[in-house]
């Protein structure tokens, strides 16, 4: 749908910019996730205490917030980072992971979107469904469902929200309220990799960090993990080499444009 000038553009931004992004998120996907951005132009924070969160997300451009590994002190310091990033009105991008799990992981999941009603939305299409409690059919970050069957759930909660919506899968849907893209370059081996969908949602983070359309934002960085999942793997013998590859490729698609 978008012309690959706007795409050009973002990258071109986040070289220029290089937008600091606030990554609240967990302890499996730290490094993958900041030598993703690193490799993509911006610059990655990883600030989770209590002390901090606030400090570090009034010098940020992006709040990324990623619920993968809980805790109650991680939850206040999420709440506390949302809280300030609302107040500045600075972009959030949420990450759901494994909503509907656990009783705890989905009344945490449900009280921030209700409160603080994030800018982004990503999840696979159990953790949406989760999310608006037509779904109970979650296995953590894996999803039985396919992305399509999360359409309408993703849609209802956009309009509730005022948010876009993005549900990651084989196919990837970027929803704003009626309006619905997809996305369908990657690789299946994209889901054999830790953390792959966490770094989807920090490169969504740095994206609406340099762009303030949050649906074209959110498109183009599904389009980058994409063509950096097509491209590598046709170079990779495997999971192993697919994650060194991927970021490799990230950093070669930012650098040519």
């Amino acid at each position: 749908m978008y012309k690959k000038k706007q795409f050009n553009t973002i990258l071109k931004e986040l070289r220029e910019q290089s937008p600091l992004v606030h990554n609240i998120t967990n302890y499996v996907v730290m490094n993958n996730t900041a030598n993703a951005l690193l490799a993509i132009g911006a610059s990655p924070v990883m600030a989770h205490a209590i002390e901090e969160v606030e400090e570090i997300t009034s010098i940020s451009s992006a709040l990324v917030i990623n619920m993968g590994t809980l805790s109650p002190k991680w939850v206040e310091a999420m709440e506390i980072a949302m809280k300030k990033a609302n107040e500045l009105n600075k972009p959030v991008v949420f990450d759901p992971v494994g909503v509907g799990a656990s009783i705890y992981r989905t009344e945490t999941a449900l009280k921030i979107i209700e409160n603080y009603k994030p800018s982004v939305i990503r999840g696979n299409a159990s953790e949406i469904l989760a999310l608006t409690q037509l779904g109970n059919n979650t296995k953590g970050v894996d999803s039985t469902i396919s992305s399509e069957n999360a359409l309408n759930a993703a849609q209802k909660l956009s309009k509730k929200l005022n948010s876009t919506i993005v549900i990651s899968g084989a196919t990837d849907y970027i929803i704003t309220g009626e309006l619905i893209d997809k996305v369908t370059n990657g690789s299946p081996i994209m889901s054999k990799v830790t953390g792959m969908g966490c770094t989807a949602t920090s490169i969504i983070g740095s994206c609406i960090a340099v762009n303030s359309n949050y649906h074209v934002a959110s498109y183009m960085a599904m389009e980058l993990m994409g063509k950096a999942g097509n491209i590598a793997e046709k170079i990779s013998k495997g999971s192993g080499s697919f994650q060194m590859n991927f970021i490799d490729t990230l950093y070669q698609i930012a650098e040519e444009g």
